[in-house]
């Protein structure tokens, strides 16, 4: 007899336990979505864990970690559960090996504008090494993840954009119409033309475009406490660059080929991504900037189980389910407003044709060192001396963020914590999460003993401590 099935994240590699995958896609459980992949080997089609498709028979299943590890044994998506359409794994955030970090810069698009050589560099490693490491955790090799992340652009394109396919095609990150055309037919078995058609088809469930405007749908793992995050934007909120309500959040980007303005207002069972960007190509890198400025990737479940243990923590777990870690849009930008706190010359940055009440980019260090020459720490984030990317090795930045002029033991942590998103850190020295903890009766003696009970969520335990003060 099958035991009973646990909650997700309770092993790192849930895709090698075949019996417990094949448990979770009986029960449809939308959870573990993102988390692994079933192919069906009679269909030749890979879906979501939860698709609504009849269960197949067990012995024509396979699991894999990853869709391009599906599309690299010769399966296609399913139309039906659009299996792309996901939260992503919550194992990128909560680990910080060489596969994780891969993954994290590969979403943000590094592959289609550096190349697997700059991924590699900015990784520290050889290409085959990279190579060999990514296709023995996660079941391709760079070139093959990056295909699927353009594979994914592609489609958010063709099925929410007006845009000539042509223009989709190198927007999306192809270096051609063919090897656009070729992906498409192999990733989703049908022609991109038919694709845009079964899209309008069932438009009611799609966003739309207006020359770059784009809305679209990002998915997250329930529940989510959009109000949360709403209150400590609004808190922190830049005026020109970012733009508050009880809503929604509104901000300008600054993208790798452009700039961009996005508006993020929380529904139910999705964040409406309201999107106006300078450049297409930014797309794919915009969109995984928001989910992790959202945080919309986390486990809330995984979370709730650990923290909820701990009597001083459950009654504020309890009354405020799916809280998040504000994330970052961009390391270098977290990193001035961390250094300057509320005094960010916000008139330093360009202004852009703003909607939405945002009308003006965050300065770049360069720009914030010329206006204040006599801060140190900025200045050497200017002058390239520090490098504060999603791919980088905790260790290794959190050493260069401690050998930056300004920038003390308790920021380093902050940077880490919402730049790459590192679930396991306290802030210790909080004043509001210090105040909170009074609030639930833990004394500061007993943090070192919460911390190994906490372990790995400590990033939300802080956050909750923030909630009850």
């Amino acid at each position: 007899m099958l035991e009973s099935m646990v909650t997700s994240t309770d092993a790192p590699a849930i895709w090698r336990d075949a019996e417990r995958c094949y448990r979770v896609v009986t029960a449809r459980d939308s959870r573990f979505d993102g988390q692994f992949i079933m192919a069906v080997r009679t269909t030749g089609i890979y879906c979501r864990p939860s698709c609504p498709a009849s269960t197949p028979k067990v012995q024509n299943v396979r699991f894999f970690p990853t869709s391009a590890a599906a599309q690299s044994n010769g399966f296609r998506a399913c139309r039906r559960c659009l299996p792309d359409a996901v939260p992503g794994s919550p194992d990128w955030n909560v680990r910080a090996d060489l596969a994780a970090r891969a993954m994290r810069l590969i979403s943000d698009g590094t592959v289609e504008r550096e190349g697997v050589p700059g991924l590699a560099r900015r990784l520290g490693y050889s290409e085959r090494q990279l190579g060999r490491v990514l296709t023995a955790e996660l079941g391709a090799g760079p070139l093959a993840l990056a295909r699927a992340h353009r594979a994914h652009s592609a489609r958010l394109l063709i099925e929410v954009s007006g845009l000539p396919l042509t223009d989709v095609a190198f927007a999306a990150g192809f270096s051609s119409v063919r090897q656009f055309n070729e992906t498409i037919r192999e990733v989703f078995a049908t022609t991109p033309s038919q694709l845009r058609a079964f899209a309008a088809s069932r438009r009611g469930r799609q966003g739309d475009v207006g020359g770059t405007r784009l809305s679209l749908r990002l998915p997250f793992r329930p529940p989510f406490d959009a109000a949360g995050l709403l209150r400590f934007f609004a808190a922190h909120a830049v005026p020109g660059v970012e733009e508050v309500t009880s809503t929604s959040y509104a901000r300008t980007l600054r993208l790798a080929h452009g700039t961009g303005i996005v508006r993020l207002t929380p529904e139910p069972d999705h964040v409406r991504c309201e999107l106006l960007l300078s450049d297409l190509r930014d797309l794919g890198s915009a969109v995984s900037r928001v989910r992790r400025l959202l945080d919309l990737d986390a486990d809330p479940a995984a979370v709730t189980r650990v923290l909820a243990a701990d009597p001083a923590l459950a009654p504020v777990v309890a009354a405020v389910p799916g809280m998040r870690v504000p994330g970052a849009v961009d390391g270098e930008e977290l990193v001035v407003r961390a250094l300057l706190g509320g005094r960010v010359p916000a008139s330093c940055g360009e202004e852009v044709p703003g909607e939405w009440g945002v009308t003006r980019l965050f300065p770049t260090a360069a720009q914030v060192a010329t206006a204040m020459p006599e801060h140190a720490g900025i200045v050497a984030l200017a002058e390239g001396r520090l490098d504060v990317h999603v791919g980088r090795d905790a260790a290794e930045l959190r050493a260069e963020l401690r050998a930056c002029p300004g920038i003390d033991s308790a920021t380093a942590d902050y940077v880490l914590m919402r730049v790459l998103g590192a679930p396991d850190i306290l802030l210790a020295t909080d004043t509001a999460a210090l105040r909170g903890a009074e609030a639930l009766g833990i004394s500061p003696d007993s943090l070192p003993e919460r911390v190994r009970e906490w372990t790995p969520w400590c990033s939300y335990a802080g956050m909750y401590l923030r909630r009850a003060a």
